[in-house]
């Protein structure tokens, strides 16, 4: 799985590529805890290029959003209208920062 990774001023920014699955979300686990762990102060995932992701690639945004509850800024933004209503359904929108765009998630964090 392909993910780009970008600085942003003092933000860590995340672009993970076409789909987060069973057969990828390893990979995502592993990029966005690489990123948790090296200490980044604010963590932004762009789902801006993702196309699919499964409950596999929920889990690993909220083990995400655990880790840096309380000590660091951790928000989604860029979100195709597909991969929101998943975020929606699983009630996952209700307990993160989800931003319509990358602009309005760096002005929040």
């Amino acid at each position: 799985m392909e993910i780009r990774e970008e600085q942003a001023g003092d933000a860590t920014v995340l672009v993970p590529l076409a789909r987060v699955d069973s057969s990828t979300a390893k990979a995502f686990e592993a990029r966005v805890l690489a990123v948790v762990n090296a200490g980044a102060p604010k963590i932004l995932i762009d789902f801006g290029e993702l196309d699919y992701i499964s409950s596999a690639g929920l889990r690993v945004v909220l083990v995400g959003a655990k880790m840096t509850r309380g000590t660091r800024k951790f928000a989604l933004c860029s979100m195709k209208p597909h991969i929101r209503e998943v975020f929606d359904v699983s009630g996952f929108a209700k307990i993160l920062s989800i931003y319509a765009d990358r602009a309005a998630a760096l002005a929040a964090l």
